[in-house]
Parts: structure tokens; sequence; C-alpha cells
């Protein structure tokens, strides 16, 4: 007699229905048939997202969200605070300000979340089709209203964050690496043409510079654990910056967008705002 293979050992999507239901059920009912027996916690090694399988499509909330959202508020402020009080960014034209901020708050957001070691659990849900609504006589307007404010993230973005924080979690960074980590993070220019590029490129480089000194000094020339770390802030940078946008902080700025709350609050002030 077959065993069922564990799911984390399974090559296939978890996601089978295990009860026949009518095509119109299935039809009605299609992104919570097809994902409620779907594991929250995907092996990072199983192909089923690879393959086009709806996992790819599941969206996730906080199962915890208000002490999420606090904890998330508070390392927001910390970055807000880590920017303030380094004066070389204010000798930056704001304009290139405004890049650096817009470009980079989302890999701040989640060092600063690996510093303060915060973690968190998700719960899975799921939206009715669009035949449904119509057949229930939902407003598609109304709904889709709604649905920008309330169906969570990406599950796929989510699962990069999660283990970016791991990643960093395992290497028990100090917080002197930390500070030098967003240093390098903040003066990333990326492909943008800055009005004072070669400036920000020098402070991006002094800070891995003393990142790396500060390694050698303190794991006895080990290069390696600055090479790891140097390739989490690369991960970093295809952090979704929408995902963390809408995971902790959608339900707290409704209409408004965290892009502008930042510039607003460090008075960086383009015209359009």
């Amino acid at each position: 007699m077959a065993t069922e293979m564990p799911p984390e050992k399974c090559g296939k999507c978890q996601c089978e229905t295990h009860h026949a239901k009518s095509i119109l059920y299935q039809i009605l009912n299609k992104e919570h048939g097809n994902e409620t027996k779907c594991q929250l916690y995907c092996s990072p090694h199983c192909s089923a997202g690879r393959m086009g399988c709806s996992c790819a499509d599941r969206r996730v909330v906080l199962k915890m969200p208000e002490a999420t959202w606090r904890r998330a508020s508070e390392v927001l402020l910390k970055t807000l605070n880590f920017i303030r009080n380094l004066p070389s960014f204010y000798h930056v034209p704001w304009e290139d300000q405004l890049v650096l901020i817009q470009q980079n708050w989302a890999p701040l957001l989640v060092l600063g979340m690996a510093q303060d070691r915060v973690d968190f659990d998700l719960r899975e849900i799921s939206a009715p089709s669009l035949l449904k609504k119509i057949l229930l006589n939902q407003s598609l307007t109304a709904s889709n209203e709604l649905d920008s404010l309330s169906l969570g993230a990406s599950f796929a973005e989510v699962q990069k964050i999660k283990s970016l924080l791991w990643k960093f979690w395992d290497l028990d960074i100090s917080a002197k690496e930390y500070a030098y980590l967003k240093g390098i993070i903040l003066f990333n220019s990326g492909c943008h043409a800055l009005k004072c590029l070669p400036y920000v490129q020098t402070l991006q480089q002094e800070a891995q510079q003393a990142l790396m000194e500060f390694i050698s000094t303190m794991f006895h020339r080990n290069l390696s654990r600055f090479a790891w770390v140097l390739q989490l802030i690369t991960s970093l940078q295809d952090i979704d910056a929408d995902a963390i946008e809408d995971l902790f902080f959608r339900p707290i700025l409704g209409g408004t967008t965290l892009n502008i709350l930042l510039l607003e609050t460090l008075y960086i002030k383009p015209d359009w705002l």
C-alpha cells in the first residue's frame, strides 16, 4: 500500500482539492477552492511556484496585524532617525535625496526588521472570482476599492522577505555591521543618473570600506563573511516595495503612499508634493 509523501519532500504542488465539487461551484470559488489545501510555508525548493501553479498568485495577510504593524512602524521610525542623523545625506541635492529614498527605503526597512528581529506569521486569504461578484450583484467598483486595501500581499514576495530575515539572523550581524550596511544601501544609486553621482558613490564606497575593515578586524581577516553580507545586500535590492507597503502599512496609510509620507517626514519637498 502506497504511503503519502510529506508535502515538504514532494515536488508536486499540494494545492489539489480533495472533494469533487460542481463545475459552477469551482468557478465561483476558483481562488478559494484551489488554495485551501496549499501549505502556507512552502519549502523554498518546491517547484510549485515555478510551474505556474496557483500558489504563485496566493495572497497573505498578517496573523497578528496590530502587534506587527506597531513593530514595523517602530523600525520605520528608527530608519528615518538614522537618515536624519547623517549630515552627508543632506549635502546631497534634494533631487538626489528623492531618488535615494524612493529606491532604497524598502531594503532599509527590511534591514531594520532584521536588526530588531521582527518576525511575523501569516494567514492566507482568497478573493471571490469575477463571475461570483457578477452573479451576486456586487458592485465591481466598490469591490475593487475594497480589494486594494484588503487583499494583502503576494505570498511569493513575502516569502522572499522572510527568507532574507532568516539569512541575516543566521549570520548574527552586529549593530556596527548593521550601521555600515545601512550606509551602503542608502547611498546605492542603482542605474539612476544623479546630479552628484560621484559624491554618492564615494559615500557608498566609504561605507563598504569601513564594513570590510571592521569584519577583517573582528573575524580574523575572514573576508568570506564580507562577501556573504554583500550578497545579501544585492538580494535586498530585489525586495518588492509594494509587498512591504501592502503587508505592514496599507491599513495604516489608507489612500496615501509610504513614499510621500517618508519625503514629507524628511522635509524633502519636490514640486509635486
